[in-house]
């Protein structure tokens, strides 16, 4: 009987034990900072700038699970979902919410004036009323911008370099997104001086994917460039195929298309962008206000060319361009 007692009084403490450990760790996740991560894309296809955030956030001394933690909300290039997404992750009363894409920023707006956010990449911050100015973006609203007016008419310059005869190119956008009809204006303003002709074609759905494509041979296309666009982005795989199949060389803005088939990819290096990210939300979580915190634009960009679908298309990519190139995909 002793020893029996002896038994229960030891299983007893270490019971109580289990629970003060549970209980303690319950408290130490509930101090937590919470980050929330708003995509407009999907978690495929953040993945790589989630990472990237993440690595910016340990060099700061930030581990993921152990001294914050990060809930994810992705749209999958649904739009019209985001502000629900966004709606939920207020609701978790997060401490800083970082949002990818123009569309995410707008539905954190609307959902909160009070959580600080800082977007990661967002086209034209001041042009879309996100921030007043990038100097002093105001209200609760700072990060980065991935937005240049350059960025488009560079990627029309690198297209004709290898499709000098193109005289009619496409520019695939989605009118949900603020920032397409900016970058169209913007690169409509030098094609002509480039002896471009260019014809937008517009999509807010796979569907509407699949149309401008059966569109485009009637328009007498002969290359393309798509636009910046988390739908667009989550549907790269089937753009470059139809690209391909349409034999016109396609100009994609990320490089997440270029393995699928895209000819080429200029724009800006959303990994360091999202690496900057971190240093963002540890001054905001430091005690610095979101409308003390200028927004910063991209510093690096990549070039990236992919010779297998060059190859297939019959064409011959200039030796200086294949040097200027960050990446060639063989």
């Amino acid at each position: 009987m002793r020893g029996r007692t002896v038994d229960l009084v030891v299983l007893l403490a270490l019971s109580l034990l289990c629970v003060s450990l549970t209980a303690a760790e319950a408290q130490q996740a509930t101090n937590m900072p919470r980050i929330g991560f708003l995509g407009s894309s999907s978690a495929e296809r953040d993945k790589s700038r989630l990472a990237a955030l993440q690595q910016g956030l340990r060099e700061l001394g930030y581990v993921d699970g152990k001294d914050i933690v990060i809930e994810q909300r992705y749209a999958a290039g649904k739009l019209e979902d985001l502000p629900t997404l966004a709606a939920e992750l207020v609701r978790l009363k997060i401490d800083v919410l970082v949002t990818e894409g123009t569309p995410a920023a707008r539905a954190a707006k609307h959902a909160t004036s009070a959580i600080p956010v800082v977007m990661g990449n967002s086209g034209d911050p001041v042009g879309t009323g996100l921030v007043a100015s990038l100097a002093r973006p105001g209200g609760n609203i700072t990060g980065l911008s991935d937005f240049s007016r350059d960025l488009m008419t560079k990627r029309l310059e690198l297209l004709k370099e290898v499709a000098p005869s193109a005289s009619r190119v496409a520019v695939l956008l989605n009118p949900a997104n603020p920032t397409n009809p900016l970058e169209l204006q913007a690169v409509q303003t030098v094609a002509p001086t480039l002896g471009v002709t260019l014809l937008p074609f517009e999509a807010k759905d796979a569907d509407e994917i699949d149309r401008a494509f059966t569109a485009m041979p009637k328009a007498r296309i002969e290359a393309l460039i798509v636009a910046g666009d988390p739908m667009l982005g989550t549907h790269h795989r089937q753009i470059a195929e139809l690209a391909a199949q349409s034999q016109l060389p396609a100009m994609c803005g990320a490089r997440v298309g270029m393995e699928m088939g895209c000819l080429m990819s200029y724009g800006t290096n959303f990994d360091d962008l999202y690496r900057r990210v971190a240093t963002y939300v540890d001054k905001i979580l430091k005690g610095a206000k979101p409308a003390d915190l200028p927004v910063e634009q991209p510093v690096k960009f990549e070039l990236i060319i992919n010779l297998k679908t060059a190859k297939e298309l019959g064409l011959t990519i200039p030796p200086t361009l294949l040097f200027q190139a960050d990446e060639v995909i063989k």
